[in-house]
């Protein structure tokens, strides 16, 4: 650790920047050729150097002689969703994952810098871990409202102590890289379940400090020579110091133990689920299908209810439904279905369901042919294609329904003496009228209904509609040209043009 802390005092101060008080280079980077660094401003590419401190962010671009004045990125303001990988590449196509991109307001556009690396993207990742921890640190001061200097320090102290040894575990395993969250702490308790209570029995723990204690982070950097300016007020008896760090202790160690037992669990959880995400599209696909086919086999039974073919079942089940809605008993409804849920939980831990049931199988065989396999999946692309065109237009009728005026495009289209046929455009803006004017009509009607009879009771005819709907009654009473005018009616909305361009605006 003593060569990190070392390697890190011999780097200059970035160009054109004086540090504020207490503040410490704790990573760089850009400053051989082993590990360049890259910063890409649309199209244009810029090297130059990268420099973390336990304040801001800075990049100097690199000059014929020496470095360009740094751009500074405060990191004590900022959060933490505004930094994410990115990818980039020459002329600004996103060919290479292995940079970061950082938004704010400090800058017209995102800061992106590229970490180039022949095979993975471990600079990029150890980069965008760093810069996380920081400004999780700067939260944890905001959020629990730490102002005393010194215990503002010492969780500086113990964020910077975590990066020097993150820095030196680096050094000594090159081939297997550590993992950063077990050394920086804000990092590793944002992620752990739970971990947002250490964080708060931590906070208590530091505002009870008012000076420096031997064993505090503060003093294994100032041992380190790295010490904040305020920090030589006097120490405390060591009888005393003794006592404050048992008590640490003992209200730090119940509350770290606890999430532990939790992140195992957590951990158990996350390694099963890690392999379901292994899989290819077409196993996901398959393992659905394997999923609904419960679901599928209580389709048919419920269509059976509605559709009279248990006409005592269906009289009760549609007698209860109206009940409840008339009684306005839904709450003791929802209160009996959750209630029946637990009923067949225990019902299963009582069968031991779940000793027997510990995999589900499923078949990747099939009986088609690598031909017929083919012929089926371009056939099911192309319903997909239709359900995406059918969206298109159903989206673009209800618009032109609401803005119930034809757009422009067709108003510069009626052309009197140039084109032919000018009635048939007129008459396109007379049908966006009529639909419009018939749905603003139709929605007065249905407001009319709704302050004037009970909620309850349209609910219940709506209730009783259904199941009439899906019964063999509704085949007698089906109104065929009824259903045909309305076709018709939807079909004669015209749709707004779309116009594709392959250019930027």
């Amino acid at each position: 650790m003593n060569n990190s802390i070392e390697y890190l005092e011999k780097q200059e101060t970035p160009t054109g920047v004086e540090f504020s008080k207490n503040e410490f280079i704790l990573h760089v980077e850009g400053t051989s050729w082993t590990h360049r660094v890259v910063r890409h401003i649309r199209t244009t590419s810029w090297p130059g150097r990268f420099t973390l401190t336990n304040q801001a962010l800075y990049f100097e671009a690199s000059g014929v002689m020496s470095y360009e004045t740094a751009v500074k990125i405060d990191l004590s303001r900022a959060d933490a969703d505004q930094v994410k990988p990115t990818s980039t590449g020459p002329w600004g196509a996103p060919l290479f994952d292995k940079a970061i991109a950082y938004e704010t307001s400090e800058l017209s556009e995102p800061l992106v810098i590229e970490f180039p690396e022949m095979t993975s993207s471990t600079r990029r990742d150890h980069w965008l871990t760093l810069i996380k921890e920081v400004i999780l640190l700067h939260r944890f001061i905001l959020k629990f409202d730490i102002q005393n200097p010194i215990q503002a320090w010492e969780i500086h102290a113990r964020s910077i102590l975590g990066i020097f040894r993150l820095h030196a575990a680096r050094e000594l395993t090159r081939i297997s890289s550590p993992s950063p969250a077990n050394f920086l702490i804000f990092l590793l308790y944002e992620e752990l379940p739970k971990g947002d209570y250490v964080l708060t029995e931590l906070a208590n723990t530091i505002k009870q400090k008012t000076s420096l204690r031997p064993c505090s982070a503060n003093s294994i950097l100032k041992g380190l020579n790295i010490y904040h300016v305020d920090s030589f007020s006097m120490e405390r008896s060591p009888e005393e110091n003794m006592n404050n760090q048992t008590d640490s202790l003992m209200s730090l160690g119940p509350t770290i133990n606890q999430v532990r037992e939790e992140a195992k669990e957590v951990s158990v959880a996350k390694a099963t689920v890690e392999q379901m995400k292994g899989g290819g599209i077409a196993d996901s696909l398959l393992v659905l299908v394997v999923l609904m086919s419960s679901v599928k086999n209580v389709l048919p039974r419920l269509q059976a209810v509605l559709s009279l073919e248990r006409p005592m079942v269906t009289l009760f089940i549609r007698s209860v439904i109206l009940i409840v809605i008339y009684k306005e008993m839904v709450g003791f409804a929802v209160a009996l279905i959750a209630l029946l849920i637990v009923a067949a939980i225990l019902w299963a831990r009582v069968n031991r369901i779940g000793e027997r049931c510990r995999e589900i199988v499923v078949n990747t065989t099939s009986d088609q042919t690598m031909m017929e396999s083919i012929v089926a999946a371009e056939h099911s692309l192309n319903n997909l294609h239709e359900l995406v065109k059918k969206t298109n237009i159903m989206i673009l009728r209800i618009f032109s329904i609401i803005i119930g005026k034809a757009p422009k495009v067709l108003f510069q289209n009626i052309q009197f003496f140039q084109d032919p046929l000018p009635t048939l455009n007129i008459a396109i803006v007379i049908s966006y009228l009529q639909q419009a004017n018939a749905v603003m009509w139709a929605m007065i009607a249905v407001a009319v209904l709704l302050v004037v009879i009970q909620f309850k009771y349209i609910v219940m005819g709506l209730t009783l509609y259904s199941f009439i709907a899906v019964s063999r009654i509704a085949k007698h009473m089906l109104n065929e040209q009824g259903n045909r005018r309305l076709k018709e009616w939807w079909e004669s909305i015209p749709v707004i043009p779309v116009r594709t361009v392959s250019s930027r605006p």
